[in-house]
């Protein structure tokens, strides 16, 4: 048997090519959108990609399932637990199979048997698989349901989708899953599809796999036996879900447009009138340099989000999908940015212009902001002469914040600008700074030019020995 890992940091998303050896078959478990990298494993190894199964309609990124499908004629194995069981638009003309608890299906000499784990999501499956002539299973793919150390939170249909009462719904359920999963072999592997870093849960470890028993022992999850206990500490803490997750389910369910039939964004002739016109015409323009370039001078009305690791997950957050979707980036970047930003789903970018632009500004034409540090900032702040707005999660201002002041999530922050005070300066911060910089170009855009941005965050802060509560 061949099993190759592939993860995806900017997501936090695991995905697994296994495959047959003896029959030149494989199979891909939640194929992320961009499928080149499954493809190019399977040649190279001599196998054919000839199916992709899923264990749930994901929320977090767009599936490649379908492109597996278009490009190498895979079978789509997908949860037949759906409420109707009705399945999925955009399979109606592809090969596929609707899987319940109980089924089994083979990949050579491969086999998968499918259990039910609802929780996450009410669809949700997790597939043993046992590898041909041996007579139990080596390991199983939990998805969503078992995390390293953690498991899948049940309260995104009703934050993401606001589908009522179904967090405490999903919890029960999970409760019961979690009993099955718990008369598993001690020795199955587990291989999960998200480590540290995903919003899918609030404490996933790194590790990228465990195994039942191991899990069994540690995992705080696998150790709570009272079933309200266990859905009290469940629920509690789970990190805010991302705005695009609602997006991402419906694109998941419905099908996901393929990539190429998605017009390639061209070069822009680089000036800032071009900039403006684009702007002007309602498209949206991230500049993706860093922070302190963009502090130090950018053109009005443009989104700063540095490209790094964090870029998608904010992306994700701030970007109007409806709207057209202009770079600011270097040539060399582009293309792994437009693959960051199709991985959600975000198809709209028409356009990029080369940084060069900011050589042929004239004074006055560009925008910057100022970075202040605690000791500069804490007389203005204690005076009223500032006010303070944090943009940490609301786990982190509960834990301290810098009294008085107001807290606007970062991700919130675009349909709660108007709650920025006006009538003085604003300080703006997160926890190191990285946040508070991607909110200070969103206001700056939103008209709301004097912001400051607190350098080093509410750590720095803390560490200069200044008041918290």
């Amino acid at each position: 048997m061949y099993l190759r890992y592939f993860y995806n940091d900017k997501l936090a998303h695991a995905s697994y090519l296994a495959g047959c050896p003896v029959t030149g078959e494989a199979l891909v478990i939640d194929p992320d959108r961009d499928v080149e990298p499954y493809l190019q494993t399977a040649r190279k190894e001599g196998m054919n990609i000839v199916a992709a199964a899923e264990t749930h309609i994901h929320a977090d990124y767009v599936s490649g399932a379908r492109e597996l499908a278009e490009q190498a004629g895979a079978k789509l194995y997908l949860s037949g637990e759906t409420q109707g069981g009705t399945g999925y638009p955009y399979t109606r003309n592809l090969d596929h199979q609707l899987l319940k608890d109980g089924d089994s299906f083979q990949i050579g000499n491969l086999r998968l048997d499918v259990l039910h784990t609802p929780g996450h999501t009410p669809e949700h499956l997790s597939y043993l698989l046992t590898d041909g002539g041996v007579d139990e299973p080596m390991g199983i793919f939990t998805g969503d349901f078992v995390f390293v150390g953690d498991v899948g939170r049940p309260d995104l249909l009703e934050k993401a989708l606001g589908v009522s009462g179904s967090a405490a719904i999903g919890a029960d359920q999970l409760f019961h899953s979690l009993k099955r999963f718990k008369e598993l072999p001690d020795f199955l592997q587990v291989w999960p599809a998200h480590g540290a870093g995903s919003a899918c849960g609030k404490a996933l470890g790194a590790v990228p796999s465990s195994t039942v028993g191991y899990e069994k022992r540690h995992n705080w999850a696998l150790k709570q036996d009272d079933p309200q206990r266990f859905k009290q500490e469940l629920l509690q803490g789970q990190p805010e879900p991302p705005t695009y997750f609602a997006v991402m389910k419906q694109v998941n369910h419905d099908g996901p447009e393929l990539i190429a039939h998605i017009a390639a964004p061209e070069k822009q002739e680089s000036s800032p009138e071009v900039v403006a016109e684009v702007l002007k015409q309602g498209a949206t323009v991230i500049d993706s340099r860093p922070a302190v370039q963009f502090a130090s001078g950018h053109l009005p009305g443009t989104l700063n989000i540095p490209y790094g690791k964090s870029f998608t997950n904010w992306a994700g957050w701030l970007v109007d999908y409806e709207r057209p979707l202009y770079l600011i980036a270097d040539s060399d970047q582009v293309e792994k940015i437009r693959k960051d930003l199709l991985s959600i789903g975000i198809d709209t970018m028409r356009g990029f212009f080369s940084p060069d632009l900011f050589r042929n500004t004239k004074p006055g034409e560009l925008e910057r902001y100022e970075n202040a540090s605690p000791a500069e900032a804490v007389d203005k702040v204690n005076s009223g002469e500032w006010d303070v707005v944090d943009v940490r999660m609301k786990s982190e201002w509960d834990q301290g914040h810098i009294p008085g002041a107001r807290h606007i999530m970062l991700g919130h922050l675009n349909r709660r600008a108007q709650e920025v005070p006006r009538d003085k300066p604003v300080l703006i911060h997160c926890k190191s700074g990285g946040r508070s910089a991607i909110a200070c170009s969103l206001l700056q855009a939103q008209g709301r030019k004097n912001v400051i941005n607190l350098k080093g965050g509410f750590d720095a802060w803390k560490k200069q020995g200044f008041s918290g509560e």
